[in-house]
């Protein structure tokens, strides 16, 4: 028997090595590439890396983050995308114990930190990750919360609202304001997490990105019809509705109380 205080640790453990993983998906799918083959390999020099050289954290600490082969700078997006998951791991852990319901969890928070760092860099959520997340998510909801019926209203839901949003945009407009991966994307949380935490979701996601787009203004870095990656306040909000999200929908309607 495992004992119960060190489940954290080996889920955060595990957590890094996912993560890993994930840094692969956070480049390769852009791409269009496969990410399983070819193995990893150095982006400036093709050096194919030793297993040592991809011990997540540690190989980049120990190799004072450069390629062993080139001294090419590693970025530090690889270490903090495996830190990050790992904490996620944990937490979920010390959270909602082993059951189906943290599987859920962690499968949703690993495609949401894909879905953070791709739409923040490249502008584009793929479709490889919310439409099969969609169904994956009410597959879940058969055997975990919120249940069949919450996943299915957050489906709906979570697709027509930036849908209309997004038309509604066009027509006053006459511009794109969302894309379609937006939608696609809220379609998924709200099969994952179900209509309540989507609609809190959708609340954390535009509160953070209108905080960012004002400080953006108000220091001359952007203005009015500056393009923010949405997608990437999706992501967040949602890992935090995920973890945080019944009390704070709690806290919230005590004021009605």
């Amino acid at each position: 028997m495992i004992p119960e205080t060190a489940l954290p640790w080996l889920a955060g453990v595990f957590g890094l090595i996912v993560g890993s993983f994930l840094n692969v998906c956070i480049f390769r799918l852009p791409e269009g590439l496969s990410v399983v083959r070819p193995p990893s390999r150095c982006r400036a020099c093709g050096h194919l890396l030793s297993w040592f050289e991809n011990v997540p954290v540690v190989s980049y600490a120990v190799l004072r983050g450069r390629c062993r082969q080139c001294g090419a700078p590693i970025s530090w997006q690889y270490p903090l995308v495996e830190v990050v998951t790992g904490v996620v791991f944990a937490i979920a852990v010390v959270q909602f114990g082993l059951t189906w319901l943290t599987a859920s969890r962690l499968v949703f928070a690993s495609a949401m930190i894909v879905l953070f760092v791709i739409d923040l860099e490249h502008r584009i959520l793929p479709n490889v990750i919310t439409l099969p997340g969609i169904a994956l998510g009410f597959l879940f909801s058969l055997i975990a919360e919120p249940g069949w019926m919450a996943s299915a209203i957050g489906i709906a839901a979570g697709g027509g609202v930036l849908f209309a949003i997004a038309e509604a945009y066009y027509l006053i407009r006459h511009e794109q304001g969302l894309g379609m991966g937006d939608v696609k994307m809220l379609a998924m949380i709200g099969a994952f997490l179900g209509w309540k935490l989507m609609l809190l979701t959708l609340v954390l996601s535009s509160f953070a990105g209108s905080l960012v787009g004002v400080a953006l203004i108000a220091s001359g870095r952007g203005g009015l019809k500056y393009a923010l990656p949405f997608g990437t306040f999706l992501a967040a909000g949602a890992v935090v509705a995920s973890f945080a999200g019944d009390p704070i929908v709690r806290w919230y309607l005590n004021f009605y109380t």
